[in-house]
Order: structure tokens, then C-alpha cells, then sequence
């Protein structure tokens, strides 16, 4: 048994970066994965494979190019899985091989198997046959969270998913229902809809993705209905089936709209079958239909939709009660998630925990600089503590980038603002990427002229939000945009423009 002075359970972006950290800092580490692949759900399963799958996607229907080139413009004309999962897979395996160098390059030592703790300082690690103990000052949990998967949703990881098996499903279906408005649930939406997927969203709220800036969350809206996606927001799912009749072929499917071809409805209401009902037409858990039934999903208001595939995407739990922390005097919450302090300490001060597993923001950048953090603390390096202004990416069609305040909150907090905006059609870089429809907004302080927050939706709307972070970050105001000189032709110009608007915006209402 090895006593080490840092370990690290869970090898994803906020394992990785605690681990790394703390090796450069001169501590032994340790570092625990049970899954049989380093790099946890970010390299395996969620961000690197969906934005490969998003990347393959837009390239090989030309979807990036169209409005330049035309609406018939293609790079290929069929598209097969084998297409998509080629050009994910090699990203996740020189993904994987960075990984594993830096461990071995930082001297970190990677132990595989289940870890729990049998005391303060003592973890127990199984796996398959092979039992091991390990010890350590100070522990760092990074187990991440999996897809919520209800037991009265029956999934068969085939026509009924998760957000962990959409990127397993053998061949790519005609049409698909979204439950869930989120983050996943969106990306995938928009995702099959460029495939040419016959795609229907449901959500409980009136709108996808509510944290964003209003007048970004009604651009994407009309982005999502112009791809073909139906969304049926405002309404909840009352019972999930999986049919055995077949679904209608490829011919009657091209005969009917998009809508019409993802969906059905009856004036039957959801009182019909109890809430979460498997039904009797569905297949035993774990099977998958004979015909190839497909499935249908009733809502509350009494709509019954029906498509090939059903992506099931509504929250996420942590994978923090499998660790036995009742031996170290800790409890999850009803999610799995742990609660830390401003260090990432939670109520046991040596051990810490980052990324997913608790909760909010719940992101693969945040969670890379909570691992940081919380190493830093714990090996009594001063780090200056967390930064407020974290920036969101969404890798929708299109791309989505915020930081910052939005309309809604400023209102709400009585904070006098003016706003700018500039139009991607505008930028003659816009033209050159056939991005018509693009558009980037400052929100301004009236009196300082502090920059508030930065929304853009549209191409690189997730490297653009930088130029915006950096400015905030340094207290800068407007007149920065206005005073600098940017490359041309750049969309990085949109905050020029979008700095004029705002100021002369001001002076008109002075």
C-alpha cells in the first residue's frame, strides 16, 4: 500500500487539471478511474464525441457553407454512422493519448477500479478480481455526474437513450423526439436536424435554454424551426412507450412535413395511462422491438407524438454515492452532489471535490479551473480564488456564447444599461462565411460604460466570447472597441460595430 500525498478519484477535465496541478507543485499523485478509458464522460461520452459528431455533421452536409454556396450545396450526399462515429473517434483517441502522456510526464501514477472510502485517509479501490488500498493526506473527488435515467422511461438504449448512448444508436433514424430543452438536449436537437433527422423538442418551459439573454433566446427559436425542428414548449411528457408496429418506411415518411413525419396527435387525453407508463405495446427492458416499432411519447395536454428514436435528456446525477462517504462523515444530496465551501472543501476540510459533482455550472471548462483551484489549496499554493465571470458555450446550430449579465437580470437588479448590437450581415467576414443571420450584443453600464455582458449567437460565437471575457476581466469600458484597431475582414469587427451602436444609442437618449 502507497501513501500518497494527493489523491485524485476520476480522470475528466477537473481530475485531470487537480492532478496535474498538484504534480507541478511537487506532490506525489494519484490518480483513479473505473471506467476502462482515461477521460471520463467529457472524452468518452458527452463534450469531445457531440462536438465531433457537430463538427462531422456540419461539414459533411455543408450546412457551414450554405450561405455562401447555396442551399443545395453538400459535401456528401449520403451520410451513414460510420461517417460520423470515424471522425469521433479519432478525436477521442489522440484525446486519450495526450492524456495518458502528461500523466506519465508529471509522474502521476493512474490506479483503475471503483474507489470508496474505508476511512479519513483510506481508499479501497476494486477492480474486477483485484482489490487494492490507498492512502493519502488529502483526497480530490472529480467523479462527475451520469444521465438521469428514470425507471419509468424504458430505455433500451437503442430506441429509447440517453445522452450516453444517442452516440451508440447503429443507424442514423428518420425522425426523433428531444425530451428535455436544455444544454444536451438542444445541441442533439439541432444536431440531427443538419443530418437531415425529422426532429420534435419538448420542454416544460416556454423557452429552451431560459439562462440565455431573451432576444438570443427568440434568435435561436427561429434558428431551430427554420432547421425543420417542431418544439412543443410549455408542455410535459405524461408516458413514454416503445411500439411494435413498425414506423412508417422512408417513402411515406418524405411524403408528410417534418412535423407530420415525427409526429401524430390524437385528441385522447394523457389521462389515459398513468404518468411514466411503459404501455403494452412496449418491449422488455434491455430489447429492441422486432418490427422496429419506434416510440411514442403522450403528453400531459394529450398529444401523442411518435418517431424512430426517442433522446431521453432531462438532468444528470452525481456519481458521488458509491464513494461510502458515511465512513468519512459526508453525504450527497438527493441528486448525488456534494456541497464545498469557497476552497472546494467539503464539511471533511482534506477532502475536496470539483466539477459536475457539484453541481452548477457544470461545465467542462469551469470544472478544468475548479480542479486547479481546489489543488492549489490544498497543497497551500494561493491561487487568488475562483473568478466570477465564466463564460457559456453551446454548441447548437448555431453556436451560442455568452458571459456576463443578461437584459433580464439588469432589469430585475434596477441596473441602468444600454445595449448594442451587430449583425453578422453586416461584417464582410459575415459574407465571406455565409453567416446572414448571426449577430453579436454588448450590454453597456449608462453611466460608466462598463461592458455588463456579451451574448452572440452565431460561427465562433464560442472563440468570439473571449475577446469580450478579456475586456471584462480588465475593468475595461466601450471605448475600448472604439479606440482599438481589428483585423478586417474579422467577426471580431462586431464589437466595434457593436460598441457604436451602443454609444450612439446613449446619446441620442442624453
Amino acid at each position: 500500500m502507497r501513501h500518497y500525498d494527493i489523491a485524485v478519484i476520476g480522470t475528466g477535465p477537473a481530475g485531470q487539471k487537480a492532478a496535474i496541478q498538484a504534480a507541478k507543485l511537487g506532490k506525489s499523485v494519484v490518480i483513479i478511474e473505473k471506467h476502462e478509458k482515461l477521460g471520463g464522460a467529457a472524452v468518452n461520452t458527452g463534450t469531445i464525441p457531440s462536438k465531433a459528431l457537430r463538427e462531422a455533421a456540419m461539414h459533411l452536409t455543408g450546412a457551414s457553407r450554405r450561405g455562401l454556396f447555396g442551399r443545395s450545396h453538400r459535401v456528401k450526399r449520403d451520410i451513414t454512422i460510420t461517417d460520423l462515429i470515424y471522425v469521433s473517434q479519432q478525436v477521442i483517441h489522440t484525446e486519450l493519448e495526450m492524456l495518458q502522456e502528461q500523466f506519465e510526464r508529471n509522474g502521476i501514477d493512474v490506479v483503475w477500479g471503483t474507489a470508496h472510502f474505508e476511512g479519513p485517509n483510506l481508499l479501497q479501490v476494486t477492480c474486477a478480481n483485484d482489490t487494492q488500498l490507498v492512502m493519502a493526506d488529502k483526497f480530490i473527488i472529480a467523479t462527475g455526474t451520469r444521465p438521469a435515467r428514470p425507471a419509468q422511461v424504458p430505455f433500451d438504449d437503442h430506441t429509447v437513450v440517453c445522452s450516453d448512448g444517442v452516440l451508440q444508436i447503429k443507424t442514423l433514424p428518420r425522425s426523433m423526439i428531444v425530451v428535455g430543452g436544455g444544454v444536451i438536449g438542444t445541441e442533439y436537437a439541432c444536431i440531427m436536424a443538419t443530418l437531415g433527422v425529422s426532429v420534435t423538442l419538448i420542454d416544460a418551459k416556454n423557452q429552451v435554454l431560459g439562462f440565455l439573454d431573451q432576444e438570443i433566446c427568440e434568435a435561436f427559436h427561429y434558428h431551430m424551426r427554420r432547421a425543420g425542428i417542431s418544439l412543443r414548449l410549455g408542455e410535459k411528457v405524461a408516458s413514454i412507450q416503445r411500439l411494435s408496429e413498425p414506423m412508417p418506411s422512408s417513402d411515406e415518411a418524405s411524403k408528410s412535413t417534418p412535423s407530420e413525419a415525427s409526429e401524430v396527435s390524437e385528441t385522447s387525453g394523457a389521462g389515459d395511462s398513468p404518468a411514466w407508463k411503459c404501455g403494452a405495446g412496449s418491449v422488455p427492458s434491455g430489447g429492441t422491438s422486432s418490427g422496429g416499432g419506434g416510440v411514442e411519447a403522450v403528453l400531459e395536454s394529450g398529444k401523442r407524438l411518435r418517431a424512430q428514436t426517442l433522446l431521453y435528456a432531462v438532468g444528470r446525477e452525481g456519481n458521488a454515492r458509491e464513494l461510502a462517504l458515511e465512513n468519512v462523515g459526508l453525504a450527497a444530496d438527493e441528486r448525488g452532489r456534494l456541497k464545498v465551501n469557497e476552497h472546494f472543501q467539503t464539511a471533511a476540510p482534506h477532502i475536496y471535490a470539483v466539477g459536475d459533482v457539484i453541481g452548477f455550472p457544470a461545465l467542462a471548462s469551469t470544472a478544468m479551473e475548479q480542479g486547479r483551484q481546489a489543488s492549489c489549496h490544498a497543497c497551500g499554493a494561493d491561487t487568488g480564488g475562483m473568478t466570477e465571470l465564466l463564460p457559456y458555450g453551446i454548441y447548437a446550430v448555431p453556436e451560442i456564447s455568452m458571459i456576463g449579465k443578461t437584459e433580464q437580470q439588469l432589469t430585475a437588479e434596477g441596473i441602468p444599461f444600454e445595449s448594442g448590437t451587430a449583425l453578422y450581415q453586416e461584417i464582410a467576414r459575415g459574407q465571406l462565411l455565409g453567416d446572414h443571420e448571426g449577430l453579436l450584443k454588448l450590454l453597456v453600464h449608462q453611466e460608466t460604460r462598463k461592458i455588463l455582458g456579451v451574448h452572440i449567437i452565431g460561427t465562433g460565437a464560442t472563440e468570439l466570447i473571449h475577446i469580450g471575457q478579456a475586456v471584462m476581466s480588465f475593468g475595461g469600458d466601450v471605448r475600448f472597441f472604439v479606440e482599438n484597431v481589428f483585423n478586417f475582414p474579422t467577426l471580431a469587427e462586431c464589437y466595434r460595430v457593436a460598441a457604436f451602436n451602443a454609444l450612439n444609442r446613449m446619446r441620442q437618449a442624453a
